[in-house]
């Protein structure tokens, strides 16, 4: 009967549905270029998606599309963007629509002509003088000579900006949060910890005005910036680290692409107080909000990508500096993610100095904050990792931010339970282990995001005896920590069912991002490693 009774519900439906105009796929999933359903999707180093086979026609007639937005992408770099690919699949096949073809070469290039010839853009002359050598092989080649694998030992620079950097006004510690993210996010610092300097008072939203543009002295430094010689180069770096040190409306005039091209060979050079300064200026002009989707698309990301593999100790610092200020803007989330920053970032939190591991973290805290960004880290054997940090005391409070993201999906609650994380953080809390409050509410936070609709979670937490430390957290600890023990007891009680909380839906409508997940954080603390 039951099978009789679905079967007219279905045939219905799909009477009406067909009985209907088909229904346009959304506008993201279209390829810029093209005009067509993406069937290989890939991100540029810019950020935008684009069809393989269209850049692929572009690079090879050194043509460079003006987007809607006015924005104009870097296809220096491409990496397939899977994600984007099943969203699509899952589209079509919901909406019941054809699969997207094979896109056929001959066809795009005619397209990418057409736009040429009404743009009034004709190809390269490079392009026309080597036709046998394709643009993006060139583009390679180029990037090899300029470009060596090798990075010269640190020296100082001429700022003296090695003090303490953890200290930040209380005006600048809060994070907008988007409603799109499943957390809301922490009111954490928003300044990278290489930043030393405070900000005027104006509002980088009420800046109307350029006063560096088209002025001799920008011209000047443009031209140091693009010099040959390293000596102007350090000069020009210099001038912009100090220019952009203080004042916000110096900082978003400077955010152009003018600058920003110039910076991207500075950040590659091999000479170290080259490298260093100009990573500090691009951490400069990243701090105010407008500049940061800018910054991500003019295709720097993979440029510090390398920086944080290979550069100095104080380049590193400052690229791991440079990524967390990027990535607090929910645009450039789902990009860094894609342009391979995960793995680089794991990596420093392990190997880079103090402030390298601080920025990384805040990092992968806020990248974590979206789905793909989650599933990708566990993906890379992330949480054996983060879990052994824990274990070990090492920069616990950060540690265990990161997990409660990852937990929040059903990848990273599995790996988190395979890595013994129950039994870890239950016996921290029954060892009194933890260095503050806040950290304890983080540990309790991240069992409670464990305890979500997961019945192996129940027997792991019996195992481990975890009622009893909870049942002390809930008479002894903060008002967070004491709801959610509270929480997880009547889940480990069973009384879930009795209540009917929807543990999946509340996760996937952000339902806990304010009360019932609400990590601990110190809100007082002048030190910004006090999470």
């Amino acid at each position: 009967m039951g099978g009789n009774g679905r079967h007219p519900r279905w045939k219905i439906s799909f009477y009406h549905r067909s009985s209907s105009a088909p229904k346009p796929p959304p506008i993201e999933f279209i390829c810029p270029v093209s005009g067509s359903l993406m069937f290989d999707p890939v991100v540029v180093s810019s950020g935008q998606t684009f069809e393989r086979v269209s850049v692929q026609v572009c690079r090879d007639l050194g043509f460079t599309p003006d987007l809607e937005d006015g924005s104009t992408p870097d296809f220096t770099a491409v990496i397939p963007n899977l994600a984007m690919k099943q969203t699509i699949l899952k589209w079509c096949d919901s909406s019941r629509s054809e699969h997207p073809p094979v896109p056929d070469y001959n066809s795009i290039e005619n397209i990418v002509r057409s736009i040429m010839k009404s743009s009034d853009r004709p190809e390269s002359s490079s392009t026309k003088s080597a036709p046998d050598i394709r643009f993006s092989e060139r583009e390679l080649l180029k990037g090899v000579a300029e470009n060596p694998p090798v990075i010269f030992s640190h020296a100082a620079t001429e700022l003296n900006h090695r003090v303490n950097h953890f200290h930040s006004s209380s005006s600048e510690e809060s994070v907008v949060v988007a409603p799109s993210s499943p957390f809301t996010p922490l009111p954490l610092t928003t300044r990278p910890a290489c930043c030393s300097y405070s900000t005027s008072s104006s509002s980088s939203a009420e800046i109307t005005d350029a006063p560096m543009t088209s002025s001799p002295e920008e011209e000047e430094l443009l031209r140091k910036m693009r010099s040959n010689d390293i000596v102007l180069q350090e000069e020009g770096v210099i001038t912009l680290r100090k220019l952009t040190r203080a004042k916000e409306d110096i900082r978003v005039s400077l955010c152009t692409p003018a600058v920003l091209s110039a910076l991207k060979p500075l950040i590659a050079s091999r000479y170290s107080v080259v490298q260093t300064n100009a990573i500090a200026s691009l951490v400069n002009i990243s701090l105010e909000k407008p500049n940061k989707v800018i910054i991500v698309r003019s295709g720097i990301v993979p440029l510090l990508i390398d920086v944080l593999k290979s550069g100095s100790d104080e380049s590193q610092e400052h690229a791991a500096g440079a990524l967390f200020s990027l990535a607090l803007d929910d645009e450039n989330k789902m990009a860094i993610g894609v342009l391979g920053a995960l793995q680089p970032l794991m990596h420093a939190l392990r190997a880079g100095s103090e402030r390298t591991r601080h920025d990384s973290a805040l990092a992968l805290y806020h990248l974590t904050l979206i789905q793909s960004n989650r599933v990708k880290l566990v993906k890379l054997n992330a949480v054996p990792t983060l879990m052994t940090m824990v274990r070990s005391g090492d920069s616990v409070s950060r540690m265990l931010l990161i997990l409660c993201n990852l937990a929040a999906c059903t990848e990273g609650r599995s790996a988190i339970l395979d890595a013994n994380g129950v039994s870890i953080l239950v016996s921290m809390l029954r060892e009194s282990a933890l260095d503050s409050e806040a950290t304890r509410e983080n540990c309790v936070a991240a069992l409670f995001a464990l305890a979500h609709g997961n019945m192996r979670f129940k027997g792991l937490a019996k195992e481990t005896r975890a009622a009893e430390v909870l049942r002390e957290v809930e008479e002894r600890g903060s008002q967070r920590a004491r709801e959610k023990a509270k929480r997880i007891l009547q889940m480990l009680k069973g009384r879930e069912e009795e209540e009917d909380v929807d543990w999946e839906g509340m996760l996937e409508s952000g339902g806990m991002s304010q009360s019932r997940f609400r990590v601990g954080v110190n809100l007082h603390g002048s030190n910004s490693t006090n999470f």
